[in-house]
């Protein structure tokens, strides 16, 4: 017979299974992907506070998020289309290109990493122009948090390599794991 508090740990692996589906389904327009993120987020806060969530005040959060977020994912997709022509560049053998490509794609990668983070801390009726600059403060003041993240992207790609359904459920662990990084922030630095 398993314990209450084993069975507690895999509710919250199941609920960050389901909210990465959940963010999967709601980020199919693409433009979604950070109001998916934040919602996400906020359910998983809001479930592990065993405050009221489920399914119809993800939604809530995700028509929230998504008033200003679809910007900000329209941002976030030029801004990786840029890099994405900037390695094309890249391989036509210019001088210095390779040291412009990775320049690009750190450049790209701590993009990722403070949207994520900004998704984390979002909350409903937060600015996005007031969430994004403060969690790229926070992207270059907690690298080791950062290279967590990323090593959580690095998870996602390894599941969908390994099979591509499984890189929606993951997307819930990231975010999980991306409120704790946000989570420990906030208590060291009060």
């Amino acid at each position: 017979m398993l314990k209450p508090r084993t069975l507690d740990r895999f509710g919250v692996f199941a609920e960050c299974l389901l909210v990465g589906v959940w963010i999967a389904v709601a980020s199919l327009p693409l433009v979604t992907l950070p109001a998916a993120l934040a919602a996400g987020a906020a359910h998983l806060r809001h479930w592990n506070g065993g405050e009221e969530s489920g399914w119809r005040r993800f939604a809530a959060d995700l028509r929230s998020a998504a008033r200003r977020g679809w910007l900000v994912g329209l941002a976030g997709w030029a801004a990786l289309g840029l890099v994405w022509l900037d390695l094309a560049i890249v391989r036509t053998g210019l001088p210095g290109g390779r040291v412009v490509g990775a320049i690009g794609v750190l450049a790209a990668i701590g993009l990722v990493v403070t949207v994520l983070r900004a998704c984390a801390a979002w909350r409903p009726g937060a600015s996005w122009r007031t969430l994004l600059p403060a969690a790229a403060r926070r992207t270059v003041r907690d690298p080791a948090g950062s290279l967590l993240v990323v090593c959580g992207f690095a998870v996602i790609a390894a599941s969908a390599w390994f099979a591509a359904p499984l890189a929606a459920p993951a997307l819930g662990m990231l975010v999980a794991a991306t409120l704790a990084i946000e989570h420990r922030t906030t208590t060291t630095t009060a």
